[in-house]
């Protein structure tokens, strides 16, 4: 039988994915000053090259950063709430479903 998710129970729930979240507004914030910054250096060192590079630049940073965050952020709502203990593994002999 394959044992329920600490997911499962709505309040532990609501309050897993609030963190997520947080986090994910915290990293928001982060990147939004990252990209800022990193035109900002740009600007300061090539000039006014071209308005498609500084784009490309804002979008390649936002979008790595926010996706990371992403990603990363799901890894530690599965690790801290305990969802990861609670599967099935069949290569392990004492979880063999019966």
């Amino acid at each position: 039988m394959i044992p329920p998710s600490p997911l499962d129970d709505p309040e532990k729930a609501t309050h897993a994915w609030a963190r997520y979240l947080r986090i994910m507004r915290w990293m928001m914030v982060l990147t939004v000053g990252l990209v800022a910054a990193a035109i900002f250096i740009l600007y300061r060192s090539n000039g006014m090259v071209s308005i498609h590079f500084y784009i490309a630049t804002a979008l390649g940073i936002g979008f790595t950063m926010l996706l990371t965050s992403a990603l990363m952020g799901l890894v530690f709502l599965s690790s801290g709430t305990g969802h990861d203990e609670c599967i099935v593994d069949p290569l392990d002999d004492d979880s063999k479903i019966s």
